[in-house]
């Protein structure tokens, strides 16, 4: 799956014990950075998710050992930076060592770069890595790892150590240690680099080795309240990631909740989409050829058939510039939406605008011809709170409430 700009989050995780308030949690303010139409066309080939995945049938992920034995939820504060990517902090090894990944819903491991190669290639000024000489519980494992994104492709090995997710700890943990990252390109050797690894918090049978993924691992320790995380992606404000539950001091309303229709892929049933230059309640269009979704808290964009998004480009006027489409920031506000489970999820004017240049506004829309289905990004969620419900297998929208 296409995975398109992303931007760079700094995260602080604080784990609550159900007599911690909500009130109580830790916040911290969110950064944004401006980024030039050459920088987002080039983050915007990124993928975070495997372009050749096995997907096998899911087995005991969901089975006795997903009961919970003591309530908890952690969560994790997000720092914003180019409202195109986000990553943050999780610590690895003992004594622990501090590694910035992207949470992505769009794969299923854990890779962290070799520290020892980072300094060997002079990139510790901009990454973090991961000594192993420094961890008194770490473990080789003698099996490669391979995976390959959008942008190319990370490999290294398999090993075995303590990892924590603010004060989630899981003590044993198999994951992969990169030693060759220059497949990614400059988004990921330049200066202005902004995560060190990528943690997946897809399902199993996307996990690449079918190596037991850092949801399973905790759900099965009985840390977690429920088996749910949610996602709250600010614009210009604090954002959040909850692990064990919800906030609901960052959304409005009700959850509705979207069956997944294959436990892969956080990957959802379309009904269709609409659009329209001008007011949402007269749709200039209405696309139903495309029949799933994919959620996707490492992907930037909104990305589809490339038939599909000519023809939404054509109906708002939009001029594409290499991978990115412009449009005339003085014209009628458009509006794409989405019709999931029966209801619409609107996404209009600014909240589909990346970046503006005088008159001219970029988009967050991209093609893709290697895929029939949609990509929801952070596009998508910054607009609305997504809880990820991993136990029942299914994916929740209410209304993102943004900070005053």
């Amino acid at each position: 799956m296409n995975f398109a700009v992303k931007m760079s989050l700094r995260l602080v995780l604080l784990l609550l014990s159900p007599q911690v308030a909500w009130s109580e949690l830790f916040r911290v303010s969110l950064q944004k950075q401006k980024r030039s139409y050459r920088e987002l066309d080039h983050a915007a080939s990124i993928n975070s998710a495997p372009l050749v995945t096995t997907l096998s049938t899911v087995t005991s992920e969901f089975g006795a050992h997903a009961r919970l034995s003591q309530a908890g939820r952690a969560q994790v504060e997000l720092v914003n930076n180019f409202n195109t990517q986000y990553s943050g902090e999780i610590e690895v090894g003992a004594p622990p060592q501090k590694i910035r990944v992207i949470f992505d819903t769009g794969s299923s491991n854990l890779w962290v770069p070799s520290g020892r190669k980072l300094e060997e290639a002079q990139m510790l000024s901009s990454h973090q890595g991961f000594f192993t000489k420094e961890s008194e519980t770490f473990h080789f494992h003698n099996q490669e790892f391979n995976i390959a994104y959008g942008s190319g492709p990370v490999a290294g090995w398999y090993c075995g150590d303590s990892i924590q997710i603010g004060d989630l700890k899981l003590p044993n943990f198999t994951f992969a240690i990169v030693d060759n990252f220059q497949g990614l390109g400059s988004i990921y050797t330049q200066n202005s680099s902004s995560f060190d690894g990528i943690l997946g918090l897809g399902f199993g049978s996307l996990s690449v080795g079918q190596i037991p993924t850092v949801m399973k691992e905790l759900n099965a320790s009985g840390m977690l309240r429920e088996p749910v995380f949610g996602f709250y992606l600010g614009e210009d404000e604090n954002g959040q990631f909850v692990l064990g539950g919800v906030d609901p001091e960052h959304y409005v309303g009700d959850f509705t909740f979207v069956p997944v229709t294959s436990p892969a892929y956080w990957e959802i049933a379309l009904d269709e989409i609409k659009i329209s230059s001008g007011s949402p309640s007269s749709w200039s269009m209405t696309l139903s050829a495309s029949k799933s979704v994919i959620v996707d808290s490492g992907t930037s964009l909104l990305i589809g058939p490339e038939a599909e998004v000519q023809a939404i480009a054509a109906i708002l006027g939009a001029q594409k510039v290499k991978n990115l489409y412009v449009i005339d920031c003085l014209d009628t506000s458009p509006t794409i939406a989405f019709t999931l489970g029966g209801r619409d999820y609107s996404i209009q004017g600014k909240d589909l605008i990346l970046q503006q240049s005088g008159d001219w506004c970029v988009i967050g829309l991209q093609a893709t011809k290697s895929a029939q289905h949609w990509i929801l990004g952070d596009v998508f969620m910054r607009k609305y709170y997504v809880q990820f419900d991993w136990g029942q297998r299914q994916v929740g929208f209410a209304r993102a409430k943004k900070n005053s």
